[in-house]
């Protein structure tokens, strides 16, 4: 059977079995609340799939931006909003980075939300200029393997997921990198190209364009297969850090004790959304693979992402927040 096919039926086989209650939710607007910036990855995602799951809800779906400290202001909003459906979250991976960097939350990375589905997966891309010596990634690791502390790299910030990759990047391959934290990808990408810091890691969204220009050289994707966008980039598995695997992500969460009534019909159709071919081009574009889940398969990769963080944090001695 066609797999939208099959998700539909599953849906309308979900609703019939579904309570009277249930069975009329949504009857008003929904909103999400996603915790960056309007205009960026995270807003862009939220309207695109919050879009095309109003149409087929009945309802609009209203997204609203808490922007701040990491996305943890939008996380408490939700967390403590009413369990019943109407408030949700466009979670991204800084949503377990916080957790694994913030000495007390008013909320619980996991045990606060009930997860709906994963959205999209996207790599980082390890990058350096047109004309800089190193000409792979095994160039990188030659270096700092010669050199302990002396190779740098620069990302968004301390405590980025860019950050916390470099760590872990670092420990998998057997070396010592100096990291140089910037304000925002905008900055570090500034600072690579006026030659401050001898290569970033960035998402593809930050670099694609300077890339296709000719002005960086995309040195790995950090993802276990090769980005589609640029496929003759090797990953950094490829070049001698076997298992290394690092994503991030966007998702929805709904408050901890939302029905499950509730989370399946959003569930369904979220899933529904990431078929829509305008929908997997659109997520594409910003560097993203369409790639929805069961409820537990996304809390169990919550789980297991903050577990990671959390080591690499401690391990790293990167101070807590």
């Amino acid at each position: 059977m066609d797999r939208r096919l099959f998700l539909a039926a599953g849906a309308a086989a979900a609703s019939a079995g579904l309570p009277g209650w249930a069975q009329s939710y949504p009857d008003r607007p929904i909103k999400i609340i996603q915790g960056f910036a309007p205009g960026g990855n995270a807003d862009a995602i939220a309207r695109l799939v919050g879009g095309e799951m109003g149409k087929a809800l009945g309802q609009s779906i209203v997204v609203e931006s808490l922007a701040g400290a990491g996305g943890t202001i939008a996380a408490a909003a939700v967390a403590r909003a009413k369990p019943d459906g109407y408030t949700l979250s466009l979670a991204t991976g800084g949503h377990v980075v916080a957790g694994a960097l913030y000495n007390a939350l008013p909320y619980q990375t996991v045990g606060s939300f009930e997860m709906v589905s994963t959205i999209t997966y996207f790599p980082f891309l390890i990058v350096t200029s047109a004309d800089s010596k190193f000409k792979s990634f095994r160039d990188v690791i030659a270096a700092a393997g010669g050199a302990p502390g002396t190779v740098a790299y620069g990302t968004a910030g301390i405590g980025s997921t860019h950050h916390l990759a470099g760590e872990l990047l670092a420990r998998m391959a057997g070396v010592q990198m100096m990291h140089v934290p910037y304000r925002g990808d905008s900055a570090s990408l500034t600072a690579l190209l006026a030659g401050d810091v001898p290569f970033i890691i960035a998402p593809p969204t930050a670099v694609l364009s300077n890339i296709k220009a000719g002005k960086l050289r995309a040195l790995a994707t950090t993802g276990p297969q090769r980005w589609p966008g640029l496929l003759d980039v090797p990953t950094v598995g490829e070049q001698g850090v076997a298992g290394y695997d690092v994503r991030s992500w966007a998702g929805l969460l709904a408050p901890a004790g939302t029905p499950r009534a509730i989370i399946d019909r959003l569930n369904a159709e979220v899933l529904k959304t990431l078929q829509i071919p305008a929908v997997k081009t659109r997520l594409e574009d910003i560097g993203g693979e369409a790639r929805g889940s069961t409820p537990e398969e996304m809390k169990a990769m919550v789980a297991a992402e903050l577990s990671r963080w959390t080591q690499v944090v401690a391990e790293a001695r990167i101070p807590k927040q």
